[in-house]
């Protein structure tokens, strides 16, 4: 029997595509209205800390150095208040197979796939976690498939996405790539289906426990090279995956006074899905484009519930802006000595602020780095940036008009990150729980659960299903 292949006929089967995809019955999991058993999810489709080690050390993963960055935290300690500026120090993840952090969600999902038989694994993805899966798929001997969204509609693409698209062909990855808009996930599932290859989603659980050894890497070099544990760390947040991974890692290390704070690329007004928004932006991921939205609803990913989760392990959200990313990009390879790409160096921009509100013997974490290449780097997309009518310039960051400019600060200390409202976030969560589950009111393991989701108290809850039933009843 031949299937229908609309748009809408794959939409309707995507939950028996996921299941054949990725070997999970989500539905085990499931509680009555709002709630599910994430604990159990984690623990009983994921692997140990001790195995997921195992695994990563057999294909050129983990154990990365951690750096102290003492010129740059010599710098934040001349423009802080006296007395202030903590030490900066980032874990490089470009020392892993594939050059970032995401080599340790893909040597956990492509073991996985091989451990159940799949001939090939796909994933749908712009960003380095491609290169990634397509590494880790030809050590373990799979096929793999990458499927990007890569160009407007003219066809043009850009240069941080063309580059990824090349390291993964490199690897001997099969890479499609589409225009942006609805077709990614269509696409995406199209191909699950016909080739009955493995879902190596970001955003299963396979995926996010392959990060906690991130966070646990960190806690234990820590404490043997400086005697104690992080004050902060700062997490790049896009999907929400890198920061629930190592949260997690740190909590399973004990380190459960370390404050975890997400750091993205403000790109308020820009529309991710929008054509002639998408080369406006010079940052792929890492923004507030995917850290926003995944905030407020994480179940919007590729599986039925996702494994990221960030608001439950968020102490704080911050942004940063365009300009200040690549003018720190610049600092840390003319005052340190180290080439990273754009993603590890959003959280280090934040961190570069961050620091100077801490002590001087308080310590800070980047927590990851990612390779640079030819697209990666920032002359490209600067040059990419002015053809697409964005103006450049110095001055102070803080008037950059996303879409319109990229300003690049004229001393550094105008770098300044911005708290977002956590708060507020949380709101939009709960209320797009409540309504994405078709529920009339929360039962009580409802407000648990959602409490726990958002690293919040029960009464928060209430007060936001009070709040949304007012408004309904107006």
């Amino acid at each position: 029997m031949i299937k229908e292949n609309s748009y809408e006929a794959v939409m309707n089967r995507k939950n028996e595509i996921m299941k054949n995809a990725i070997g999970i019955d989500y539905a085990e999991f499931e509680n009555k209205g709002v709630s599910f058993d994430y604990e159990k999810m984690m623990r009983e489709t994921g692997y140990s800390l001790e195995e997921i080690e195992t695994i990563q050390s057999n294909y050129a993963v983990g154990n990365t150095p951690i750096v102290e960055l003492k010129n740059i935290t010599k710098l934040a300690r001349k423009v802080a208040p006296k007395g202030k500026g903590a030490r900066i120090f980032i874990k490089d993840e470009a020392a892993n197979a594939s050059g970032s952090f995401k080599a340790r969600r893909a040597a956990t999902a492509v073991y996985h796939a091989k451990k159940m038989g799949y001939k090939g694994v796909i994933a749908a993805t712009s960003g380095n976690y491609g290169a990634a899966v397509a590494s880790q798929a030809a050590m373990q001997g799979l096929k793999c498939i990458i499927v990007q969204e890569c160009y407007d509609s003219r066809g043009i693409g850009q240069p941080e996405i063309i580059e990824k698209a090349r390291k993964c062909e490199a690897y001997g990855a099969e890479v499609v790539q589409l225009t942006v808009g609805p077709e990614l996930f269509y696409t995406f599932l199209l191909m699950l289906e016909e080739t009955g290859y493995f879902n190596a989603s970001l955003y299963s659980p396979f995926g996010i426990a392959g990060v906690e050894t991130l966070g646990y890497e960190i806690a234990m070099q820590c404490r043997e090279r400086l005697g104690k544990d992080p004050d902060i760390v700062v997490c790049t947040n896009a999907g929400g995956g890198n920061l629930t991974g190592t949260a997690r890692g740190l909590i399973k290390a004990g380190a459960t006074d370390t404050k975890v704070v997400g750091a993205s690329v403000n790109l308020k007004g820009l529309h991710m899905a929008s054509d002639n928004q998408f080369n406006k932006k010079s940052f792929t991921t890492g923004h507030t484009g995917f850290g926003i939205p995944f905030c407020t609803w994480p179940d919007r990913s590729d599986v039925p519930r996702s494994a990221a989760r960030p608001l439950r392990y968020m102490d704080r959200y911050v942004t940063v802006n365009q300009g200040e990313v690549f003018y720190m990009t610049e600092l840390l390879a003319q005052l340190e000595g180290l080439e990273r790409g754009p993603a590890g160096n959003t959280s280090l921009t934040a961190a570069f602020s961050l620091a100077q509100e801490l002590d001087e013997d308080q310590i800070i974490i980047v927590q990851e780095t990612e390779y640079t290449g030819a697209g990666k780097h920032i002359n490209p997309q600067l040059t990419f940036a002015r053809e697409n009518g964005i103006e450049i310039k110095f001055g102070n960051p803080q008037d950059e008009i996303c879409g319109e400019n990229l300003i690049l600060p004229s001393h550094p200390s105008l770098i300044k990150s911005k708290d977002i409202n956590i708060d507020k976030i949380r709101k939009s969560y709960i209320k797009n729980a409540i309504e994405n589950n078709n529920v009339s009111s929360l039962s009580d393991e409802d407000i648990r659960f959602l409490a726990k989701d958002c690293k919040c108290s029960e009464e928060f809850v209430k007060d936001v299903e009070k709040e949304l039933l007012s408004i309904k009843s107006c």
